[in-house]
Order: C-alpha cells, then sequence, then structure tokens
C-alpha cells in the first residue's frame, strides 16, 4: 500500500467525529477516536513498537481541522488541540481497512491499563 493512490473525497462529518474517506469505489468511515489514538506521530506511536503509548480518554475528541500536506496526506487538527501527526493516503487507507479491529485492540489496550 505504499502507493495508495489519492483519496477521490474527504468528507468531516457534521458532528466532527467521523471522517469519511473515498478511494475510488470504496468509502471507509474512520471514527476521529481511532485517528487521533493511532495517530502516525512519534508522540503516539513512539520510535519503536515498544515505546507506544496507549492514549485514553478520547472517546469523545472531535476532528477540528484537516489540512493537506503536498499530494500524498493529510494532518488533523483534534479539539485536544493534538496535529502532530501525517496522515498519508496508505495510512487513511490501512486504517479503514483496518478500523474494526484496530478499535477493538486499542479498547483492549485501554481495558488492561
Amino acid at each position: 500500500m505504499a502507493n495508495a493512490v489519492a483519496p477521490t473525497e474527504i468528507r468531516l462529518s457534521k458532528d466532527k467525529r467521523v471522517l469519511s474517506v473515498t478511494f475510488d469505489d470504496v468509502t471507509y468511515d474512520l471514527t476521529a477516536e481511532l485517528l487521533r489514538v493511532e495517530a502516525p506521530s512519534a508522540d503516539v506511536q513512539g520510535h519503536t513498537a515498544s515505546q507506544k503509548k496507549t492514549i485514553t480518554g478520547k472517546e469523545n475528541v472531535e476532528i477540528m481541522k484537516i489540512e493537506q500536506v503536498g499530494n500524498y496526506a493529510v494532518q488533523i487538527t483534534f479539539d485536544d488541540m493534538h496535529n502532530s501527526g501525517i496522515y498519508t493516503w496508505s495510512t487513511l487507507q490501512e486504517y479503514g481497512q483496518n478500523h474494526d479491529a484496530m478499535l477493538a485492540a486499542y479498547k483492549e489496550a485501554v481495558a488492561a491499563l
């Protein structure tokens, strides 16, 4: 997926809690919660797998702003002012394809805290 095609549409829901990303013939509904807790940034993911942080308390997080980064990604600002992740087209596609499993794994990690 390193060469993901750019989405044909990116749309934020009225409640600012779901980002719908369309790639040709498939649309993925990505929750703001998942996008925030799995942000592709060093302060969430760390520099190695062992450094990854489990972020809690983001069930009601909202997306405040989406800015395109070149022709390959978007940067999202959340209402908790986190905005250090760059979501490439392939990352958005991966999160869309694995949304439910990723969210379930996150909920399990929170429960284990």
